[in-house]
């Protein structure tokens, strides 16, 4: 195996980047790993870090600069805050090209990255509350949502607490350790109140932020994932938000798998079997949440025109 086949061997499960100590190891020269860089063939993501054959990517990919600025503040920096959620799968907070980090000591001097995107902290963290994700070093799951939800609005925080319940990143008894996580930190008060509007059965975002519109308009769902049935015990959808006596059903519609056409077909024919049980199906999308009136709203609307069926 000659040294550009080792190197790649490494990068393929590192991301694509390679330190320069890797780089040598395989038997490279600084001056070759320099030559490299000048022909495009490699890239320079940050202080001793290299993307390999930069030339066949579009960019350098979010993976690859989390690794590389992680690596450029030594053993003991760590992902924190929104870059730990992204990397665990939390979803709920808005994207951003921002990498957070935490280093213990003196914050190292910005020359040491290539990338001003990089934010470095000074949490204090216990080693105990790190782990590694595919090589990476982490905060924990649930030290992430303590130190998230300190920093979001509300839905954000929900959110990404829903999400943490429902990827079974968390359990429910992780999170009666919560408030001992915040207790004394700015911002706790609020935080510790996130934790009674949290419900694991969200599976998206988006039905998180449905669903809390709902409770601020007075009109909370009574049921989340509701299986609804025929008489012979056919299924005929699930109700992402559920109000029952009212026979009433919302749909969370998201860019994702709603707005693939296959999917599209799918979720009309369901709209179909719901209606003709007597279940009215309201859909709702990113946007709609954006009103705080326009959800509760509608459903309003529809428990009405039950009451008069």
């Amino acid at each position: 195996m000659d040294a550009l086949d080792a190197v790649r061997r490494v990068a393929s499960a590192r991301d694509g980047i390679v330190t320069l100590r890797q780089a040598r190891a395989a038997g490279f020269t600084t001056h070759e790993v320099q030559r490299l860089c000048r022909a495009g063939r490699w890239r320079v993501v940050a202080r001793g870090s290299y993307l390999v054959d930069a030339d066949l990517y579009d960019g350098v990919p979010r993976r690859a600069r989390i690794r590389a600025a992680l690596e450029s503040f030594g053993p003991s920096a760590g992902a924190v805050l929104a870059t730990a959620a992204e990397l665990h799968g939390m979803a709920g907070l808005k994207a951003t090209d921002v990498i957070h980090l935490s280093v213990p000591g003196p914050v190292a001097r910005p020359a040491r990255i290539a990338h001003p995107e990089v934010v470095v902290h000074q949490l204090v963290v216990p080693s105990g509350q790190f782990v590694r994700v595919d090589g990476l070093t982490v905060t924990e799951p649930l030290r992430t949502l303590a130190d998230v939800s300190l920093r979001v609005d509300r839905f954000s925080a929900v959110s990404v607490l829903d999400s943490a319940l429902n990827r079974r990143l968390v359990t429910a008894e992780d999170l009666l350790s919560f408030p001992r996580l915040i207790r004394g930190r700015r911002g706790a008060v609020a935080a510790r109140g996130f934790l009674s509007e949290v419900d694991g059965r969200a599976q998206s975002p988006l039905e998180t932020r449905a669903r809390l519109r709902c409770v601020d308009g007075r009109v909370p769902p009574d049921a989340l994932q509701l299986e609804v049935r025929d008489d012979d015990g056919y299924l005929l959808g699930i109700g992402d938000l559920a109000w029952r006596r009212h026979r009433i059903i919302a749909e969370a519609d998201g860019r994702g798998p709603h707005g693939l056409p296959e999917a599209v077909f799918v979720d009309r024919r369901r709209q179909n079997r719901l209606v003709n049980a007597g279940w009215t199906v309201l859909r709702f999308t990113w946007k709609d949440t954006l009103r705080p009136d326009y959800i509760p709203w509608t459903v309003r609307q529809a428990m009405a025109a039950a009451r008069v069926r």
